[in-house]
Parts: C-alpha cells; structure tokens; sequence
C-alpha cells in the first residue's frame, strides 16, 4: 500500500490555492467582471465563516483584517483539500491522478457552493462558471503538485547518502 506523502500533499494544497487564485483574477478580468472588487466580494464572503455575515457588507472595498482571515481561511481548507486529495490518488497513475483531481475539484465546487450555503447562503452569490473552473483548476493542480513531490529515491538511499 502506497504512503501518504503528508509533506507533498500539504504544498500541493498551499500551490493549488494560489494558482487557483490566479486562474480565477485571469477568468474575471477576460470576461471584464469588475475587479478588484469581486475579488474583495470573494474574501469578504469566506472571511464571513470566522468573523460573521457583518463582514459583508461594504462588499467591494479592501480591509486588511479581512483579507488576512480570508486568506487563512483559503489556505487551511486548500491544505485540507490537499490532505483528502493525496489519499485519494495516492495508487492512480499520474494521468488518472489529473482526472481524479479535475473531478474532485468539481465535486469539491459543489460541496462549497452548494452544501456550504446550507450553513453560509452568502456563498451563493458565487455560483458561476468561472468559480466552477478555478476548482477544476484547482484539483488538477493539487493532483499535479502531489505527484511530482511524492516521486521517492529508492528505500535503499538514506538521507545521509544525498
């Protein structure tokens, strides 16, 4: 049975969410939605799970509180992501790895967009196309970044050899 590789799954999550982030600033600004502020919207909205549906309201303008708990926020679920996604793929090829991860990000939109409004509606108002792409992106990603960091020496190699 293949280890989990902890340390590669935990990168994996934290490279995801920032080229998640980019994919999502570049999907906005090619279909001109008004930036920065849905960026601001966006972290308003996640930062609202630790400080209350008060923080919503300016949504479109910057406070720095906001943007720092938005980005633990971001990261942490990244990371935990990240974690669920290594155990998944764990024993697929790197090619089914991808396609799992593709799934999983789409999956992974559901839960949030869907599931999470269960106990946050707020997030509701980011239910698109291009929110359901940048989790694609994302579980792609996560998939990639595992893979290529889970690549192990020999069990006959100790670290003292390299």
């Amino acid at each position: 049975m293949p280890r989990i590789d902890w340390r590669s799954a935990a990168l994996a999550g934290i490279v995801s969410g920032v080229v998640a982030t980019f994919a999502q600033i570049a999907l906005w600004w090619a279909s001109s939605a008004p930036l920065p502020a849905i960026l601001f919207r966006d972290a308003r909205l996640t930062a609202a799970i630790i400080m209350g549906h008060g923080v919503l309201l300016p949504s479109s303008t910057f406070d720095w509180s906001i943007m720092l708990v938005a980005t633990f926020v971001h990261f942490a679920l990244s990371i935990a992501y990240g974690f669920t996604l290594a155990v998944m793929i764990s024993r697929l090829s790197t090619p089914q790895s991808l396609l799992a991860g593709a799934a999983s990000g789409l999956f992974l939109y559901a839960v949030n967009m869907y599931g999470f409004t269960v106990v946050f509606p707020w997030f509701a108002a980011a239910r698109d196309w291009i929110t359901a792409a940048t989790h694609a992106v994302f579980g792609i990603v996560a998939a990639a970044v595992y893979k290529a960091g889970s690549i192990r020496t020999p069990r006959s190699m100790k670290r003292s050899d390299y």
